[in-house]
């Protein structure tokens, strides 16, 4: 055993007892709570949640309908981090100032959660700080950002400042895993005070950066009138950062209602969250994944067979596939990157959507980008390649679901299930149904558009084992 998954174990024999806080206490806090807005880098943020609305683009129309939905808050799906530094800053800074506007014609209070990966990739903290920036702006300055990256589901949780990932062998520092070796958004710290350091180039020194540890979040007054993470929020200023732990789904909403305490003495709040703290923020508990009735009445009796669409490259996700095509008769179609980026784009695409038609009628069509990770010399140059592959792919489905609508679509990764959305099913609005698995992979329903009505699954590209798109699969197909 390593040293550092001993040293994951050994903490796990020591916590204090869990203070139990229900969901139902939760709720009843949300009536007189700011109206949370989640700015999601990537699709996967709605998966611990259900009965949520989201949008893919951000319009004012849609951002009133969004808040004409009721309940403690939307989605808005941004997809910053396959975007650049400074297109993911104005991208930002565009829907944060839309949301603003209309909260305030609308006389409604928000607050904003800037919903990043669990692994600790993206563009921090250039995203708080434009959100930020822009909330002083509209005369709300921030106190606060709060950094929870837990994501409890998928085995991330945050133990004395130190962010932790569970694998085949337990539980190990996050910076010691693949994620940590990203081209894009690399890092070398586990200790989240240490990471903002090393994300912000030293601007905000560790020593900073404020840690609420899980003694303290298990032992935070009933009342909340004390304790010290309202402690820490009502003496922050200036976007001071607040790291806290959580192992459990009932230290998030302890911590939550922490959070609300001091938002109602006054403070002002940026939330820079895993899916997890998002559960908790908007008063739901864990979910039970959707029964086989709700699939059967969303995904229909189509004779046409469903779509699944890979683009991620992590290594679960290649094993993923490769447990898929060995339990059932599929067809596979590989779009090849080299041909993307080198070579005759169109006329591959043309090659790929022709291939696919032919099977969709017999069997599950997967479209898989060839498996090589091919990265640029640098940061910028491995995103731009990112970005065409996953136009090309986005292109693809768009021609295929145009001639051929399947049952349901699978969009594996989260960069590719934002461009499928978005780019090649054309979906503005939407409702989250449900998981398909307890606490990973969201089910969303279009409301309008060419693909109103449709089964689309937004699957991680880091979450699950080995057999689970088999089991998303094959609850589909029973459905």
């Amino acid at each position: 055993m390593s040293e550092v998954v001993a040293r994951g174990r050994d903490w796990a024999a020591a916590l204090p007892s869990i203070r139990a806080v229900g969901a139902a206490e939760m709720r009843a806090a949300l009536p007189t709570a700011r109206r949370v807005v989640v700015l999601d880098d990537d699709p996967t943020g709605t998966q611990t949640v259900r009965g949520v609305p989201v949008l893919t683009r951000w319009e004012a129309d849609d951002i009133a309908w969004a808040f004409a939905q009721g309940g403690p808050g939307f989605f808005v799906l941004t997809n910053t981090r396959s975007l650049s530094e400074a297109d993911a800053a104005a991208r930002n800074r565009e829907v944060a100032s839309r949301c603003l506007d209309i909260a305030a014609d609308l006389g409604v209070d928000l607050v904003f959660a800037s919903r990043g990966d669990s692994t600790l990739r993206g563009h921090f903290p250039l995203e708080t700080d434009v959100l930020a920036a822009v909330s002083a702006e509209h005369g709300q300055p921030i106190d606060a950002v709060l950094l929870a990256p837990a994501y409890l589901d998928a085995g991330r949780v945050t133990v004395d400042g130190i962010h932790w990932v569970r694998g085949d062998d337990g539980l190990r520092p996050v910076a010691h895993g693949e994620f940590a070796r990203d081209a894009t958004f690399g890092y070398r710290s586990s200790r989240l005070a240490d990471w903002v350091e090393e994300k912000s180039g030293g601007r905000i020194p560790a020593a900073s950066v404020v840690s609420v540890g899980i003694d303290a979040i298990r032992s935070e007054s009933a009342e909340l009138r004390a304790g010290a993470l309202v402690e820490a929020l009502r003496a922050a200023h200036n976007c001071q950062v607040v790291v806290i732990d959580a192992i459990v789904d009932d230290d998030l909403r302890a911590a939550t209602l922490a959070v609300l305490a001091a938002e109602s003495a006054g403070r002002r709040v940026l939330y820079r969250v895993g899916p997890s703290f998002v559960r908790a923020r908007l008063g739901q508990g864990t979910q039970p994944p959707l029964s086989d009735e709700e699939l059967s009445a969303i995904v229909g009796t189509s004779p046409v067979h469903g779509l699944v669409v890979v683009g991620s490259h992590v290594g679960v996700t290649t094993r993923q596939v490769e447990r898929l095509a060995a339990d059932r008769d599929l067809a596979r179609v590989e779009l090849d990157v080299a041909r993307i980026v080198e070579g005759d784009a169109e006329a591959h695409i043309a090659e790929v959507v022709a291939h696919a038609l032919v099977h969709l009628d017999h069997r599950l069509v997967v479209i898989t980008t060839s498996r090589t990770l091919r990265t640029g010399a640098d940061a910028e140059a491995s995103l731009d390649i990112s970005r065409r592959v996953s136009a090309a792919l986005s292109t693809t489905v768009r021609r295929i679901v145009a001639d051929r609508r399947p049952r349901f679509v699978v969009a594996k990764g989260g960069i590719t299930s934002s461009d499928i959305a978005t780019v090649a099913l054309d979906i503005h609005r939407a409702w989250v149904r449900g998981s398909l698995l307890p606490g990973i992979v969201s089910l969303w329903q279009a409301t309008s558009g060419t693909a109103e009505g449709l089964a689309y699954i937004v699957f991680a590209g880091n979450v699950g084992g080995d057999s689970s798109l088999a089991e998303v699969v094959n609850r589909l197909e029973r459905a």
